[in-house]
């Protein structure tokens, strides 16, 4: 292969690739639940204790609070997702809002990526829920991030989601063991729009 030829190749290879801002995480599930309830279950404190975390608080409107909180008894800063505000609000239908790294990552802590949960019903006790996680930034430690809630939100949220509906609330004491919901939620808008 010549080297303009190589050139052209690389160069048409590093266009394909997704950049920071085109990639996501997404998931369409059905949920076997009616979607009043599906909307409950993200946007109380109640809901949220019911599959997401053991506490959260829920300010439903724009700019209202959305904390959710892994560990209650954690000192500030350390209980989960602290301090994530609501960005839009569209009754039994959208859900947004911000969302933040792990404490374990904490140079790209105080930033924050964007949560958007769609819903729809599919007949009359099931929903039809698209999950999208986006605004990631560029660098090794947002790579890490975007891996970390790869597995966060495949593995344990949204199966416990399921669970929630299948089984009732979560006993927070005996939570259920991680279960992907699917091999990964990864995807580049960019992709999908060719």
């Amino acid at each position: 292969m010549s080297r303009a030829v190589a050139i052209v190749v690389l160069a048409a290879a590093a266009s394909l690739r997704a950049e920071a801002s085109d990639r996501v995480l997404r998931a369409d599930l059905t949920i076997p639940a009616p979607v009043s309830e599906v909307w409950k279950a993200w946007t109380t404190d109640e809901g949220i204790a019911s599959f997401f975390a053991p506490k959260g608080r829920v300010v439903l409107e724009v700019d209202g609070t959305y904390d959710v909180w892994f560990n209650p008894e954690g000192k500030p800063g350390e209980r989960g997702a602290e301090g994530m505000r609501i960005l839009d609000v569209d009754p039994m239908k959208r859900f947004v809002f911000t969302w933040n790294a792990p404490p374990s990552i904490p140079s790209i802590r105080g930033k924050r990526t964007v949560v958007t949960i769609e819903l729809e019903a599919a007949g009359p006790a099931a929903t039809k829920l698209r999950f999208t996680h986006g605004g990631w930034g560029d660098g090794p430690d947002w790579d890490k991030a975007y891996d970390y809630f790869d597995r966060a939100w495949g593995s344990i949220v949204l199966p416990r989601l399921r669970y929630r509906f299948e089984h009732g609330p979560l006993d927070w004491k005996q939570a259920p063991p991680p279960v992907a919901e699917a091999a990964s939620l990864k995807r580049s808008l960019s992709e999908a729009a060719r």
